[in-house]
């Protein structure tokens, strides 16, 4: 089977999962209530799928979706803020044919890059419970054995943590940081970035220049790589 066939073949898993009846009820019951903006919109109110280059170096490794982001759009960090800081950022460097991410039909193609996420539907509060992710973790280790990357980036600490876990490493010999990188024995790269979230960029923790260095970086790791 082909890279594109597996993904295809685990997302069609996914997009079914009903293990966390929490999260069930909270992502339908936001796709039938709705957000006044978006009221005349069908929300897609299922697990989301990660999506992007199925011969990708790097995997980008977010929270969850948000509930009237990637829960109303069926695509990670679409249609929302911490989309409309991302993408921007992706293709500036070069990794992404166009800036906005509005829905699964606007015609962004991502290079060299596939995007994922430690939880695949919106939690409450923008909070998964650790037995949430740990019920999601086959799905991204799968895609991990799948993809195969040279870097994984890691957007946020609970990312970071999930990555640590799937690897089996201790979180006391790898630290959290903003822009850290860790190799790692089989010689793949760990890569933080602050969340692009609304309470980073908007408070100034994480700025657009911050965040282009993150890509810059790896880009540099990736072809070190190849």
């Amino acid at each position: 089977m082909t890279k594109q066939s597996q993904l295809e073949q685990l997302n069609s898993e996914i997009i079914v999962c009903r293990r966390c009846q929490r999260l069930v009820e909270w992502r339908e019951e936001v796709a039938r209530v709705k957000r006044k903006a978006y009221k005349d919109e069908e929300y897609w109110g299922k697990p989301v799928p990660g999506f992007g280059d199925s011969q990708a170096r790097m995997l980008v490794v977010g929270l969850a979706p948000g509930a009237h982001g990637s829960n109303r759009t069926g695509r990670n960090f679409t249609g929302d803020a911490s989309g409309g800081f991302l993408f921007p950022a992706l293709y500036r460097a070069g990794f992404a044919n166009q800036a906005e991410a509005q829905s699964r039909g606007d015609g962004l193609i991502l290079k060299d890059i596939y995007i994922t996420a430690s939880g695949r539907c919106a939690p409450p509060d923008n909070k998964p419970t650790p037995e949430e992710l740990n019920n999601c973790q086959p799905y991204l280790e799968r895609e991990l054995k799948i993809i195969n990357p040279k870097v994984i980036v890691c957007l946020g600490r609970i990312a970071f943590e999930r990555i640590l876990k799937i690897y089996g490493l201790r979180s006391s010999a790898y630290k959290f940081a903003h822009g850290a990188s860790y190799q790692l024995e089989n010689g793949e790269w760990i890569l933080c970035s602050y969340h692009p979230s609304q309470q980073n960029t908007l408070t100034g923790k994480l700025t657009i220049k911050m965040f282009d260095e993150i890509w810059k970086k790896a880009k540099l790791l990736v072809d070190e790589n190849h």
